[in-house]
C-alpha cells in the first residue's frame, strides 16, 4: 500500500503507483466470456497520459470539471486519472439515468469536458446534436458514424502511436476540491456533493489499513464506478496497493459467476440483492445434494462459525468448505456491502460459509464510509463502529438512546456547490447532520433503525429522491402531495425503515374534488420507471407543516402520520 500521507492529491497518488507498480495488471476488462483486454499499470499511465494531454489540449487546468458518463470499464479510469493529472474536479454521473436527467446535472455542474459512451452520448439531446456548452469525447462510436463539432471519439485521444508531447502535471493542495457528485435524484434542485482531495486521503487511509488489498488480489468491479463505494474499493484502493480491477461489460448472471469462478476474484463490492442472488446460487446446488451431504455440510458450517468466532480464517474456511466456496469463486475473500440494509441472518450465513461480509454504513456527503465492521469479531447485527478519524454524536436521542446521527472527521465533504443554504443545514460547527436515526450500543456500534432525510433507498441499493417522483405529479388537482416510503411510516420491523420497495403518496385533496385527480395521478404513475412508482396512497385532510422557506417538513408530517394514521387507511392505486 502507498503511504496516503505522502500526498496532497488524487492524482499525485494515482500517478506514483503507476511507477511503482507498473510491470503489475491494473486492469482486465472483459466482453461476455471473451478477455477484450488486459494492461500493466505502465500500459495504463501511458494511455493515461496520452489522453491528459488530449485534455490539456482542449483547455482542462485547474478547477476545471470533467464529467463521466459511462458504465464500468477501463475508458471510466483513464478518464478520471487524466483529469486528476490536470487538476480537474471529476463529476461522476450515473449512467443509468434517462439522458434528459443527466443533462440536467451536466447543466448544474457546467463542465469543460465530458467523457462519455455512444449509447449514453445518443440520448442527451443536446450533446448528440452538438448543442452542448462543453466539447465531448464518446467511446464506443461506429465506424461509419460521423460526430457534429464539439465531440470527438474518446479512444483517439488515448490510443495511437507512444510518441506524443507529454501533458503537464498541475499539482492540488488536500483542500482543492477532487470530484463533485450527485445522488441519483434529479427531479428537485440537483445536490453536488464538493469533495476534497483530503476527503478521498484519508478514506483511502482507513479503509485499506482495515482491509489491506495486495499485489495480485483482483477486485471485481460491478457497482457503478460513479457509486461512492465502487469509487474507493474499485479505483483508488486498488489502484494505491497494486491489486488487479477486473470489469466485465455484460453483468447478467451467468457472466458475473463465471469471472468469479474463473478468474481468481479476491474483493467485490455488493448491494443486498446480489448477496440475494448468491445465496439463491447456493441454495439451488444444494438442493441437488444428498441429504446426507445436506447434513455433513450444516456440521462443517457450524464448526467453521465455531473456528472463526473471533475473526476470519480464511484457510481454515476454505479448508472446511472448498466445495461450496468455489460455487462462487475459489479465491473470494471478502465481500462489502453497503448502500441498503443487509438482512441479518443472511450475512450471518455468508460468513458461517467462510466468506465475511463487511458491513458499513456512510453517504455521499462523508466520502464513502462512516461505520464499518472491522470483522474482529463478525457481527450482522450493526453496521459497525465509526473508522478511525470519526466523531459521532447521537442526539435528541428518546428515552431508548435513539436520536439523530452527527459527524465529524476529515472525509466531511465541503458543501453542496452552488447551495449554501443546504449546506448550512446540514453542516454545523464542523459536524454533518446525516438526517439519518440510530443508536451507539455499550461497545461503539451503531445500529440504525430509521432514515430522516428524505432520501429512500432500495433493497437493489438504489437512492430515490420524493423530490424526483412529486415532480412527476406536479399541477395535479389536489391541495398537496408528498412521497414516503411505506415501510418508513410504518415499519413492520425496525430494520425496515432504512429499504423503500414500496412508494405512497400522501394526498390532501381539495375541499370541492370527489376523487377527479386519481385518473390523472395514475396516468402519471404509468409514465414513470418501476422502481420509482407509487403503489397507493393516503388521504389527509391537515395542511402539511412546512418550514419558513414554505419547503415540507417531512419528519414532523411522518411523526404525525405514524401518530394518527394507520397504513390499513392505505387506497391501492388502481392501474
Amino acid at each position: 500500500m502507498i503511504p496516503a500521507d505522502r500526498y496532497e492529491s488524487l492524482g499525485e497518488l494515482l500517478h506514483d503507483s503507476l511507477i511503482q507498480y507498473k510491470s503489475e495488471t491494473a486492469l482486465i476488462e472483459f466482453s461476455r466470456k471473451r478477455e477484450a483486454h488486459r494492461w500493466t499499470y505502465l500500459d495504463f499511465m501511458r494511455r493515461g497520459q496520452r489522453l491528459a494531454r488530449g485534455f490539456q489540449d482542449l483547455g482542462v487546468g485547474a478547477g476545471d470539471r470533467v464529467a463521466i458518463v459511462m458504465s464500468n470499464r477501463s475508458a471510466w479510469l483513464l478518464s478520471a486519472y487524466a483529469a486528476f493529472y490536470r487538476g480537474a474536479v471529476v463529476v461522476p454521473i450515473d449512467y443509468k439515468l434517462e439522458g434528459d436527467e443527466q443533462e440536467t446535472l451536466l447543466a448544474h455542474a457546467e463542465p469543460k469536458l465530458l467523457c462519455t459512451e455512444y449509447g449514453e452520448w445518443r440520448s442527451m439531446p443536446s450533446a448528440s446534436i452538438g448543442e452542448a456548452p462543453y466539447r465531448t469525447l464518446v467511446a464506443d462510436v461506429p465506424a461509419s458514424t460521423e460526430l457534429p463539432a464539439g465531440s470527438e471519439k474518446l479512444e483517439a485521444a488515448y490510443e495511437g502511436d507512444a510518441d506524443f508531447e507529454a501533458p503537464d502535471f498541475v499539482p492540488r493542495t488536500r483542500q482543492d476540491q477532487a470530484t463533485l457528485v450527485y445522488s441519483s435524484g434529479t427531479g428537485g434542485k440537483p445536490k453536488g456533493c464538493m469533495l476534497t482531495h483530503d476527503n478521498y486521503l484519508e478514506q483511502y487511509r482507513t479503509l485499506m489499513e482495515l482491509f489491506p488489498i495486495a499485489v495480485g488480489d483482483r477486485y471485481f468491479s460491478i457497482l457503478p464506478t460513479n457509486h461512492a463505494i465502487d469509487f474507493m474499493c474499485g479505483f483508488v484502493g486498488p489502484f494505491g496497493c497494486g491489486a488487479t480491477v477486473v470489469h466485465q461489460r455484460s453483468l447478467r448472471p451467468e457472466l458475473i459467476r463465471h469471472v468469479m469462478q474463473k478468474h481468481r476474484i479476491t474483493h467485490m463490492a455488493v448491494v443486498p440483492l446480489i448477496l440475494e442472488a448468491f445465496e439463491r446460487r447456493l441454495d439451488e446446488k444444494l438442493d441437488e445434494q444428498s441429504t446426507a451431504r445436506r447434513v455433513a455440510l450444516h456440521g462443517l458450517r457450524q464448526l467453521n462459525a465455531a473456528l472463526t468466532l473471533k475473526k476470519p480464517r480464511r484457510e481454515v474456511s476454505k479448508r472446511l468448505l472448498k466445495p461450496v466456496l468455489e460455487k462462487l469463486g475459489p479465491d473470494l475473500r471478502l465481500l462489502f456491502s453497503g448502500g441498503a440494509f443487509v438482512d441479518e441472518a443472511r450475512a450471518r450465513r455468508f460468513y458461517e460459509l467462510g466468506l465475511p461480509v463487511v458491513i458499513g454504513y456512510g453517504l455521499t456527503e462523508a466520502c464513502t464510509v462512516l461505520t464499518v465492521n472491522d470483522l474482529k469479531p463478525f457481527r450482522a447485527d450493526s453496521v459497525g463502529a465509526p473508522v478511525d478519524g470519526v466523531e459521532m454524536q447521537i442526539r435528541d436521542a428518546d428515552a431508548g438512546g435513539i436520536g439523530e446521527v452527527w459527524v465529524r472527521g476529515r472525509t466531511v465533504f465541503a458543501g453542496y456547490y452552488k447551495d449554501p443554504d443546504q449546506t448550512a443545514e446540514v453542516l454545523q460547527d464542523g459536524w454533518l447532520r446525516t438526517g439519518d436515526r440510530g443508536y451507539l450500543d455499550p461497545s461503539g456500534h451503531l445500529h440504525l433503525v430509521g432514515r430522516s432525510k428524505n432520501m429512500i433507498v432500495t433493497a437493489g441499493g438504489k437512492n430515490i429522491y420524493p423530490e424526483d417522483i412529486e415532480s412527476a405529479f406536479d399541477g395535479l388537482e389536489c391541495e398537496e402531495l408528498v412521497v414516503f416510503a411505506k415501510d418508513y411510516l410504518w415499519p413492520r420491523h425496525r430494520s425496515d425503515a432504512l429499504v423503500g420497495e414500496e412508494l405512497i403518496a400522501v394526498v390532501r385533496p381539495k375541499e370541492s374534488d370527489e376523487a377527479g385527480w386519481e385518473a390523472d395521478l395514475r396516468k402519471r404513475n404509468r409514465t414513470l420507471p418501476d422502481f420509482k412508482r407509487v403503489s397507493g396512497y393516503l388521504l389527509w385532510d391537515d395542511e402539511f407543516p412546512r418550514t419558513a422557506s414554505m419547503k415540507v417538513k417531512r419528519g414532523v408530517l411522518a411523526d404525525t402520520l405514524r401518530k394518527d394514521a394507520a397504513p390499513e387507511r392505505l387506497q391501492e392505486l388502481r392501474s
